[in-house]
């Protein structure tokens, strides 16, 4: 009886102290202090009318809309012409630090490539590099329709064109025009 009493007696100045222990260790902030919110799910774009073009510096070709701002963008990096680099951009918000695998299907391949958020050109955006003789870029060459999604950044649907597939080939070759077959 004596244990219980002592117990009970004890308890609330023990329950005070962590009171004023914990009010102490709370920190307040303002919610308007804490940054911008994160973007909800984004929906996929319309790609009814989107064309793949080839971007001023002739080493990367577009995939969107006429007079819009890219949605996809293949990129052959030849700073070693030996072994050339592909990348793929998707042009979709992203933040610092934020990592996703980008799915992409075509021609019979799906390629699951780790993407990373890279501030370029002055947006963030998603960007997964790899040597162009990487067997997951075959998935661009070919007659069939492709699909890229990112998570969160809704899925790309890009009508058959010869255009990547061409354009995957001469960066393997590193950039050089290879001979027409006769």
């Amino acid at each position: 009886m004596f244990y219980r009493a002592t117990i009970l007696a004890a308890l609330p100045l023990t329950l005070a102290a962590c009171q004023q222990q914990s009010a102490e260790a709370t920190q307040r902030i303002a919610l308007d202090q804490v940054g911008p919110r994160a973007e909800q799910t984004l929906v996929s774009p319309d790609t009814t009318r989107a064309v793949w073009t080839v971007s001023a510096n002739g080493k990367a070709i577009n995939f969107g809309n006429l007079g819009a701002k890219p949605l996809v963008t293949l990129d052959c990096r030849l700073q070693d012409r030996a072994n050339p680099q592909l990348a793929v951009i998707r042009h979709a918000a992203a933040f610092p630090g934020q990592e996703a695998l980008f799915a992409v299907m075509g021609n019979g391949y799906v390629s699951r490539l780790p993407a990373d958020a890279i501030l370029a050109d002055g947006e963030w955006r998603w960007e997964a590099t790899l040597p162009a003789t990487d067997r997951q870029w075959n998935l661009f060459i070919g007659t069939g329709d492709m699909r890229a999604t990112l998570p969160g950044r809704g899925a790309v649907e890009m009508p058959a064109d010869p255009i990547p597939g061409e354009f995957v080939t001469w960066c393997r070759a590193g950039g050089r025009v290879l001979p027409a077959a006769s």
